[in-house]
């Protein structure tokens, strides 16, 4: 079986939507939210889609707002405890297409690696962003590549499948960042380990419901982490 991990913090416009618009992409994948204490009450409405998906919706209540990075690493140990074969990262506000779900798969079991949800390949591309917001995160990507020599064109993107053995390699208590700069480590560390990393083209598409969670604080910490992670003897 394979696992889609998805944080939430005040998702419940979104988290209904996406479990079952998961779930319609096939009978092998299972959902894990990890939720940070949504004073909305998104993991009590996922605990009640739990009596629908009994065996395939489980929820990972966190006390409090402690950061993407961190919300995956919890996700990650859940996952490789459980036995799962291929792991996915990926948004709850639909910016990440479940329908994307299968290619990625598929380029997974290809590379027994790691497989990118792409906006920067052929193929791939953003929806409705301003010319300013592309020129950021393309240039993003063309810095770590210059520092770290990464080869991944989309560097920062967040829709993600791993082979159970890329996150069996890496000592996931070590991953420093929880931003962008962590979806930047976590490629940065696969490759160190010897994995292949495979970009598959996604259309990228801004949240319609709900509020953004990007803040300068996150960027921030993406320019000095690549500096951080290419002189670091880890």
């Amino acid at each position: 079986m394979d696992l889609i991990i998805i944080p939430t913090y005040n998702e419940r416009e979104n988290v209904e939507d996406m479990i079952h618009a998961v779930f319609a992409q096939g009978d092998n994948f299972h959902l894990l939210i990890v939720d940070d204490g949504s004073p909305d009450g998104t993991a009590q409405l996922v605990k009640q889609k739990m009596h629908t998906f009994p065996d395939r919706l489980h929820v990972l209540e966190r006390s409090g707002k402690l950061g993407l990075g961190t919300a995956y690493i919890a996700g990650f140990k859940w996952a490789l405890e459980k036995g799962y074969t291929y792991i996915f990262e990926m948004d709850c506000d639909f910016s990440h297409n479940p329908k994307d779900l299968n290619r990625l798969l598929s380029a997974c079991k290809n590379n027994h690696g790691v497989a990118v949800g792409s906006r920067y390949v052929h193929g791939g591309g953003t929806i409705d962003w301003p010319w300013h917001r592309r020129l950021i995160s393309k240039g993003g990507s063309i810095y770590v590549n210059l520092i770290l020599g990464l080869g991944v064109k989309d560097s920062t993107g967040g829709f993600v499948c791993y082979y159970h053995e890329v996150l069996k390699s890496l000592n996931l208590d070590e991953i420093q960042f929880i931003g962008y700069a962590f979806q930047i480590e976590m490629k940065y560390k696969s490759k160190k380990n010897g994995f292949q990393i495979t970009e598959v083209p996604i259309q990228f598409a801004d949240r319609t419901k709900g509020t953004s969670k990007m803040s300068l604080n996150i960027f921030h910490e993406a320019f000095l982490g690549v500096l951080k992670m290419r002189f670091s003897k880890k």
